[in-house]
C-alpha cells in the first residue's frame, strides 16, 4: 500500500499541470489522498465482501463436514451388527452350496445360535437395522424379477387360478386359526407365507403387522416351519405330480402354485423337465406379483383398525414405503426399463439382503421362546399346505 501511495503522489506532482491546477506540495498531497482513500474505498470494500463470501463458503462446508461426521458416527453404531449378519449370510450360503442346505433356514439358525449378541451394546444396532430395514430393502428389490408379461404367457384361467389359491388360502388360515388356538396375527403370517413365497412373504407382512411381545417368536418359527414344509415339498411333489400323469404343464403349474420358497420350487420344477422347471417359475413370481396387493389391503384394514382403537398411538401408513418401491420396479421391469444384468445383480442384492436380515430375525430370537409356540402351530401351517395343495389340484383337473 505503501509503495502504491507513493507511485500515486510522484505521478500527480509530474503531471498536475496537465489539468490546470498549480504544482505544488501541498495540492499534490490533497490529491494523492483523495485518490489512496477512492482506492481503499473501492478495493478494500471488495476484498472484504469477498473475505465475507468465503467466510459464509467455510461455514456451509464446515456444517457440512460435521453432519457427514455425525452420519459416520452413527455408521460406526451400527457396523457390528450388520458385519456379523453378513457373515452369518455368508456362512449359510457355503453350506447351501456345498450340502444342499436350504440358505434361509441355515441363516436363521445360525442367528439363533448367536442370540447372545442381541443384548450386546456393540451390534444391538446393527441387528436391529438388518432385522427391519434391510429387510424391507430386500423385499421391494423382489420387483424386478417379475413383470406383467409373465401372467400373460400363462393364460387367464391358469392366472385366476394362482390367484385364486392366494386369497383363498389366506381366508382358510384366517378362518381355522381359532381351531388350533392363534389370533389373527399369526393366521395372516403363516397363511400368507404359505400362499405367496415362503420366508421372504413371512418377513414382508411381519414388517407391517403392529409389533407385540411375541412378534419376532411368530416370525422365526413361521420362516422354520414353511421353510422345512417347503423342503419337504420340494422332494415329494414331483412324486405327487408323476402320480397324478400331469404333463411337463401341469406339472410346472402346480408345483409353482404349491410350493412355498422360490428355490425349492425350482429345485423340484427343474428335477422333473426343463420344461416344468420354466412354467414353475413363472406360475411362482405370479404369486411372489401378489406380495403387493395382499400387504396393502392388510395395510389398510390395520390402519382402520388403529384409527379405530383408543389406545393406539400410532397409525401404521396406508401403504409401506417398501411395497410402493416394489410395485414401482415391477411397472418399470414390465416396460423393459431394466436389462438382463442388472436384473441379474437385483436378484442377488435382494437374496443377500433377505439372507443377512434373517440372520438378524435369528439373532433377536430366544430359541426356548420359540419352542412356546407349540404344536398347534405346527399344525396351522400343515393345513394350509395341505389346503392349497388340494385347492391347486381340484382346479387343475376343472380346467383340464
Amino acid at each position: 500500500m505503501y509503495f502504491v501511495g507513493a507511485f500515486l503522489h510522484a505521478w500527480l506532482c509530474r503531471n498536475v499541470y496537465t489539468y490546470g491546477v498549480p504544482n505544488s506540495d501541498y495540492n499534490c498531497q490533497v490529491m494523492s489522498i483523495a485518490v489512496l482513500q477512492h482506492f481503499y474505498i473501492y478495493h478494500i470494500g471488495a476484498l472484504r465482501q469477498r473475505i465475507l463470501r468465503l467466510h459464509g463458503i467455510y461455514i456451509r462446508v464446515k456444517i457440512m463436514i460435521e453432519n457427514i461426521f455425525i452420519k459416520l458416527s452413527g455408521l460406526r453404531l451400527i457396523f457390528p451388527g450388520i458385519l456379523i449378519s453378513g457373515l452369518i449370510a455368508l456362512a449359510a450360503q457355503f453350506i447351501s452350496d456345498h450340502y444342499g442346505a436350504p440358505a434361509m433356514l441355515m441363516a436363521l439358525l445360525f442367528g439363533m445360535s448367536l442370540n447372545f449378541l442381541s443384548n450386546d451394546p456393540k451390534c444391538k444396532l446393527g441387528i436391529i437395522f438388518c432385522s427391519r430395514l434391510i429387510l424391507r430393502f430386500g423385499v421391494a428389490l423382489l420387483g424386478m424379477r417379475i413383470s406383467f408379461d409373465m401372467a400373460a404367457d400363462l393364460g387367464l384361467p391358469i392366472v385366476f387360478i394362482v390367484i385364486g389359491g392366494v386369497i383363498a388360502t389366506i381366508l382358510f388360515g384366517l378362518l381355522i386359526s381359532r381351531l388350533f388356538g392363534h389370533g389373527l396375527r399369526f393366521a395372516f403370517l403363516s397363511a400368507g407365507s404359505v400362499a405367496i413365497c415362503g420366508a421372504s412373504a413371512a418377513m414382508a407382512i411381519s414388517a407391517i403387522l403392529p409389533p407385540d411381545e411375541r412378534t419376532e417368536e411368530r416370525l422365526v418359527f413361521t420362516v422354520v416351519g414353511v421353510t422345512i414344509l417347503s423342503t419337504f415339498a420340494m422332494i415329494v411333489y414331483p412324486i405327487i405330480a408323476e402320480a397324478l400323469n400331469y404333463n411337463a404343464q401341469n406339472s410346472g403349474i402346480f408345483i409353482g402354485a404349491t410350493i412355498h420358497d422360490v428355490a425349492q420350487v425350482v429345485g423340484a420344477g427343474f428335477s422333473i423337465s426343463e420344461e416344468t422347471g420354466d412354467i414353475a417359475t413363472v406360475v411362482k413370481l405370479i404369486r411372489v406379483a401378489m406380495l403387493a396387493p395382499v400387504i396393502l389391503v392388510a395395510a389398510i384394514i390395520i390402519r382402520r383398525m388403529s384409527i379405530n382403537d383408543e389406545h393406539s398411538a400410532k397409525k401404521p401408513p396406508l401403504m409401506p414405503a417398501f411395497v410402493v418401491a416394489f410395485c414401482i420396479l415391477v411397472t418399470l421391469n414390465s416396460f423393459g426399463a431394466f436389462s438382463g444384468s442388472l436384473t441379474l445383480i437385483a436378484a442377488e442384492v435382494s437374496r443377500w439382503s433377505l439372507l443377512s436380515a434373517i440372520a438378524a430375525v435369528g439373532m433377536n430370537t430366544a430359541l426356548k421362546e420359540v419352542i412356546k409356540v407349540g404344536l398347534p402351530a405346527i399344525s396351522l401351517l400343515v393345513a394350509e399346505t395341505v389346503f392349497i395343495g388340494c385347492l391347486t389340484v381340484v382346479a387343475l383337473n376343472w380346467v383340464s
